[in-house]
This record gives structure tokens, sequence and C-alpha cells, in this order.
């Protein structure tokens, strides 16, 4: 695999040159990625503390989760495009300064009404990294190499779902919830100063698109015209839905149903990242061996398996560890084989605009997990068996639109070789 080279600075007046390796650069796009899951998930053992602190209800603190989600959904929408347009690292950068400042705001705030536009700010910024991530790894790498880099990410990345909660839970027994954000801040500068230092421009000048009204109206009709962009990008969204139902009910299923601590919430976000990160490790061993279509066919066995097995547990057994959060293993082992090969295709749709096809996909990802996080979530959560059938049928609408979308491709493809 190559090694790119490419300037760090913004603009042609940089002389200095690094060079960056793929696994230095998986590291550095995996940190970026992390911080998605360290804004939502170190603070999820916190909610009681701070509903007691800022004299709010269950579900205004659930809410500072939702505006959060909905913020990131509808941001990410732009990360892509205003990287296509001003580079992908000045956009990176910018982020991470304004995720820091609120981060800060949001450790000082003494009502959860501050506390939900702070969270905004942070939803706002804390999709560039992930969203210019795939940008990134696509403008410098293609097939198996790509795929690889982007299953590497992907296992490295998966440390913070697994980690996040229960430094969350740590922190907030030990100090306060207040700390948790102060965390976020020194993590977020730290990550600023060492992109600053190393993050390369994967997009030159002579490579970047217009940003005008007229221009990015045609870009995004063209993805969200596309039957595939839907179908595909679908797949993704639906199976991490279902992982994000669970995320979004871990304070009652945690605490209320399994009947464990604040300190504990390791019980379930272990087995879902270690099903995150095993299932990447598969991809990237088989990266170039399979076909993409192979290697979700073996996912989506999974994904169902583990949807219907918790299913039938509940059905007839009460919630107990570890057989209640098992399944969440095997269902994100499969979850993590057949995101890769879906984003790639999703990718290559519109070569010339991997940015906004980036953003779009996110968008797609993110609008539906603060969907099930405001509305889905809080109707299923008082009944584990509930949450099994809301995964269930999340992964049942997934594997219908890949199915859908193998089927369009092979008309495409058959179209195309009779013309």
């Amino acid at each position: 695999m190559n090694h790119p080279e490419q300037p760090t600075g913004p603009g042609p007046a940089t002389h200095r040159r690094i060079v960056v390796g793929s696994t230095g650069l998986a590291l550095m796009l995996a940190a970026l990625a992390m911080l998605g899951p360290f804004a939502v998930d170190t603070y999820l053992p916190a909610f009681p503390a701070i509903q007691a602190s800022l004299n709010a209800s269950p579900l205004q603190v659930q809410q500072t989760l939702t505006a959060y989600m909905l913020s990131f959904g509808i941001m990410t929408l732009w990360h892509g495009a205003l990287s296509d347009a001003y580079g992908r690292r000045n956009i990176i950068l910018f982020a991470l300064a304004a995720f820091g400042i609120a981060s800060l705001a949001c450790a000082s705030v003494h009502s959860v009404e501050y506390l939900w536009i702070f969270r905004i700010l942070q939803g706002v910024s804390a999709g560039a990294g992930v969203v210019i991530g795939r940008a990134i790894i696509r403008d410098l790498y293609s097939g198996a190499p790509a795929a690889k880099l982007l299953s590497l990410v992907t296992m490295i990345f998966s440390i913070a779902p697994a980690i996040a909660p229960i430094m969350g839970g740590w922190i907030v027994k030990l100090l306060d919830w207040r700390s948790i954000f102060i965390f976020l801040f020194f993590y977020t500068a730290l990550l600023l100063w060492y992109c600053y230092r190393n993050l390369p421009e994967s997009l030159p000048l002579e490579k970047r698109q217009p940003f005008n009204p007229r221009y990015l109206w045609h870009s995004y009709r063209s993805v969200f015209r596309s039957q595939l962009f839907h179908l595909e990008a679908g797949t993704v969204a639906f199976n991490f839905a279902g992982l994000f139902l669970y995320v979004s009910a871990a304070p009652i299923f945690i605490t209320q149903h399994l009947g464990l601590g604040a300190d504990q919430f390791a019980w379930q976000f272990v087995p879902s990242v270690g099903g995150i990160f095993f299932g990447a490790l598969a991809v990237n061993r088989l990266a170039g061996r399979t076909s993409i279509q192979q290697q979700a066919r073996i996912g989506f066995g999974l994904l169902i398996g583990a949807s219907a097995f918790n299913v039938v547990y509940h059905l007839f057994l009460p919630p107990m560890v570890p057989w209640s959060v098992l399944p969440l293993f095997f269902y994100t082992f499969g979850m993590s084989m057949v995101a890769p090969g879906a984003t790639l295709l999703v990718m290559d749709l519109f070569p010339d605009i991997r940015g906004i096809v980036a953003s779009c996909q996110s968008c797609a990802m993110t609008v539906l997990a603060s969907a099930v996080s405001g509305m889905l979530a809080p109707v299923l959560w008082d009944s584990v068996l509930y949450l099994a059938l809301g995964q269930l049928a999340l992964t049942g609408i997934a594997l219908g639109l890949w199915t859908r979308a193998g089927y369009v491709r092979r008309r495409l493809a058959e179209a195309e070789a009779r013309a």
C-alpha cells in the first residue's frame, strides 16, 4: 500500500510536507471518529446526576441526547460539502476548536435548557471527523486497500464505545458529571494539536468543488434521487439504529432491567464493542478474498440470528446477565461485516463529490438514530422484550433494503451489458 504524501497546510503557500502511513492515518481518523461515542456514551451513566443537579425530569435529560443527535445529523449534510470546497484538513481543525469550546460550556451550565443549547453546538461540530475521514480514505485509497483501512479505523474506533461509559461511570462516581465534559475538552484540545501538526490535506486545490447554491443543489439532488444511495445507505443506517436503540435505552436497561449500577455499564458496552472490533477484524482479513456480497450474507446471518435469539429468550425468561447482553456481541459483529462494503459502494456512486456523499450517508444514519433515541426508545424501554423486537424489526428492514439494492445493481449491470 502506498503512503500518500500531502501538504499539511491549507494552501499553496505551505512548504512543509509530511508522509503519513496507512496505520498512522487510521489512528488519526479513528481518534477523530471517537469524538462521537465519547460525546454520547461517556455521559450516559451521569443521567441521574444531571437530573438531580439541574432539577430536570428524566425526559428533559434524555432530550439532551436527542438534541445532540439531531444537530449532529443535520450538520453532517454540510461537513462533506464544506470539505469538498475548502479542504478536508481545514474543516476538521475548525470543527475540533468548536467542539472544545462547546464542551467547556456544557461543563458550566446551570439549567437543562442551556445544556440543550451547548449539546447542539457539540453535535454540530462532532461529526466532521467521521464524515470527512471516510472521504479522506477514499481520496487516497481504492479497492481492497480502502476496505482494509476503513475496517482498521473501525477496529481502533470501536475502543471508544467500550471505554466511554465505563470512564463516565467512574468519573461521575469519583468526581461529578461536569468533569465528564472537562475530560471531553482536554481530549479535543490534544487532538486539535495533533491534527494541526500531522493531518495531511488529501484534496488538492484543483480537485475542489465550488460552494455555491446552484452546484450544491445539483449535487445533493443527484445523491438523494439515487435509488441505490437510499438502499445501501439505508442498510447501514437501519443496522446502526438497531444498536443505537440499546445505546439510548442503556440508562434504563442497565439500572432498572438488569439491576446494575452506574459504574457497571461495561456489561452492555463491552459485548457491543467487542462485536464491532471482531467484525471489523474479519472484514480486514477477508478484504480482497471474498466479495462484499459474501461478507454481507455472513453479516446478516449474524444480525438476524442474534436479534431472533434475543426475542425468543425474553419471551420466556427474565432479563439477566450475560444472556440479555450476549446477543449484542453477535449483532454488532454482523453489523461491522456489512457496513464497510456497503459504505464503499455508496461512496463510489458519485466519485467527484465523495465529501457530499459521505455527508448524506452520515446524515441518514444520525437522523434515524436520533429518531430512535427520541421517539422509539422511550416507547420500548419499559420492556426488554419490546427492545429485542424493535432491534429485530430494524435489522429486518436493513436486510430488505440490501436485498433490493442487489436486485437494482443486477438490473443496471444487465442494461449496461445490452447497451
